[in-house]
């Protein structure tokens, strides 16, 4: 239970930490529906209903709510909404609520869209109250969600190595950091780490060990270090020329990524590409150099095996 992101070490509420996601495009829709006398939705219709215009009420009410989600609900976060629409469907005995909730942040905007829904509900019941008895509403829910990781829902996972490069490291000096951190990391996501290996910076063993884990099946090659400005970091130079090909993406994702916590990473350099069949991504060896990877990769990465397979983007 206290692995659950919503809970502290003791079992208490807490508010999801987010600030370390990547701020995406996204949406969400989400309906219900007010069930009432037939009598009462005509009334609606005609605009009859002595409290004022009902639907437009409850759209305004409705975007209104959608702002306020975040005063409403203790754990949702404070989102800047980009859109918000609500439209209703009139059928015979009920009232079809759909609403649509934008935003560019990083964590979902389903709460938002489902506020909208209810709250549009609550105040078509607040007007026609005194002339139906019988008003309920319910099956409200989540219809859609795009955007974040549910957006890159992928069944296969790779076979994942990792590569620590680093002189201190590789002669006993200091303990790897950012390796145990990136194993966690996939092995967490589903996919299997059995290749990890240590090395001096700038070892010519770099390449040969490399083509022996792709022969062995490693589809997902991630080598830490060796990738500043030093005199002994080599890592690009000596991958650089075994590249079939780059995916700069990888590089610019990462890079805009980094650059937005700490200034220091513009000095970091970083290059993916694939050999083989197989992607080799090179990261800095800090352990926040690694952490941060994660958050870019995983899941995005996976959707590069379905790629190359030739299914759709």
């Amino acid at each position: 239970m206290n692995d659950f992101s919503h809970l502290d070490k003791s079992g208490n509420v807490k508010m999801v930490d987010v600030t370390e996601k990547i701020s995406t495009s996204r949406m969400a829709k989400a309906e219900g529906k007010i069930f009432m006398k037939s009598k009462t939705i005509s009334a609606i219709s005609d605009d009859q209903i002595p409290k004022g215009n009902v639907l437009t009420t409850a759209k305004i009410a409705g975007i209104q709510a959608a702002k306020k989600t975040f005063e409403m609900i203790p754990m949702c976060h404070q989102l800047n909404l980009s859109f918000i629409d609500i439209q209703f469907i009139i059928s015979s005995g009920y009232i079809q609520i759909e609403s649509i909730a934008k935003t560019k942040e990083s964590t979902g905007v389903e709460m938002e869209a489902l506020s909208a829904v209810s709250v549009a509900a609550l105040t078509i019941y607040d007007m026609c109250k005194a002339l139906d008895k019988t008003i309920s509403f319910g099956e409200i829910k989540l219809i859609e969600k795009i955007g974040g990781k549910s957006d890159h829902v992928n069944t296969y996972k790779p076979n994942v190595g990792i590569i620590t490069l680093s002189d201190s490291i590789a002669n006993g000096d200091s303990k790897d950091q950012s390796g145990p951190i990136l194993i966690e990391g996939f092995s967490s996501a589903g996919c299997r780490v059995e290749h990890q290996k240590v090395l001096p910076d700038g070892s010519k063993k770099l390449t040969k060990i490399i083509d022996n884990w792709i022969n062995d099946g490693v589809e997902l090659i991630i080598t830490s270090g060796g990738t500043g400005l030093g005199p002994r970091d080599l890592t690009i130079e000596t991958l650089d020329q075994e590249f079939d090909y780059k995916i700069p993406g990888i590089e610019q994702s990462l890079h805009a990524y980094g650059r937005g916590k700490v200034k220091t990473a513009m000095l970091s350099r970083l290059t993916a590409g694939v050999i083989k069949g197989s992607i080799i991504i090179c990261l800095p060896g800090s352990p926040n150099a690694a952490k941060d990877s994660l958050n870019v990769l995983i899941p995005t990465i996976f959707h590069a095996f379905h790629m190359m397979k030739g299914e759709k983007h």
